[in-house]
């Protein structure tokens, strides 16, 4: 008796080899000693060393992850501050449109009108309007995770808190918060991670002498794919999925407290 095909899962093969295809290339080509991509010359950790010693890459990566972790923070303050109080004020959508636009603007559009307002108050390109500009960026992805949480939290818990004597902080703190905290470790890991990879609105908003990774990545290719990118593009991509496990980890954790 002959198996019936399934197309969808023909499909669904072929969508994933050709998604994971090139990071699988990627990967691979870090560890070969050749100096040319394109020719494996054997398994080896050379180029690794090769970056590890190399105090350009090792600085901009430095300045990536500085900016990564402080754009979290702020993203994560801002953004839950925002999410609560539309959800205290029940605003509607466009309110809730409007505060998760920086989103939905195209990258570009966005760098540009940052750079616009920078120059304006004659701030001066440097990490500070990096941060400034990837908070912004950030901040919308935590609203919009955030909302879609809080949403569920029932308001009945916060009112019998505050009956039983609870001011509005400590039900912030020991109720909101705690309810709120696997949205919040999405949008920290989502936060951290499209600062770190970001380049478009990095490139528009820094100066010459702090460039982050992406930036000098960009720098690096446009003399053609060497074994230093493939490895730095193998390291983002560790970094990324250490970030998403961890985030799991502790997002199942606090939902189980």
């Amino acid at each position: 008796m002959h198996r019936r095909i399934n197309l969808s899962a023909i499909v669904a093969v072929f969508v994933i080899i050709f998604l994971y295809l090139p990071i699988t290339a990627v990967v691979g080509l870090s560890f070969n000693k050749s100096s040319n991509s394109l020719i494996w010359k054997g398994f080896g950790l050379d180029w690794y060393q090769t970056i590890w010693s190399n105090e350009p890459i090792m600085s901009s990566f430095q300045r990536t992850i500085f900016v990564a972790v402080v754009t979290t923070v702020l993203s994560l303050i801002i953004g839950t501050t925002i999410s609560i109080g539309l959800n205290k004020m029940k605003a509607g959508g466009f309110l809730r449109t409007f505060s998760t636009a920086p989103a939905i603007v195209p990258d570009l559009v966005l760098a540009i009108g940052l750079l616009t307002t920078f120059s304006t108050i004659s701030l001066s390109l440097s990490l500070t309007t990096v941060i400034i500009s990837h908070t912004v960026f950030c901040t919308a992805f935590v609203v919009a995770v955030v909302l879609a949480r809080i949403g569920l939290i029932d308001p009945a818990i916060e009112e019998a808190s505050t009956d039983l004597g609870a001011s509005a902080v400590k039900t912030l703190f020991k109720i909101t918060i705690p309810q709120l905290m696997p949205s919040l470790i999405a949008g920290a890991v989502l936060s951290f991670t499209l600062s770190m990879d970001e380049f478009v609105i990095a490139f528009f908003t820094n100066g010459p002498e702090t460039p982050t990774l992406p930036m000098v990545i960009y720098s690096m290719i446009r003399f053609g794919v060497t074994p230093e990118i493939n490895v730095l593009g193998t390291l983002l991509l560790v970094i990324s999925f250490v970030g998403v496990i961890l985030a799991q980890r502790i997002g199942k954790v606090a939902d189980s407290i």
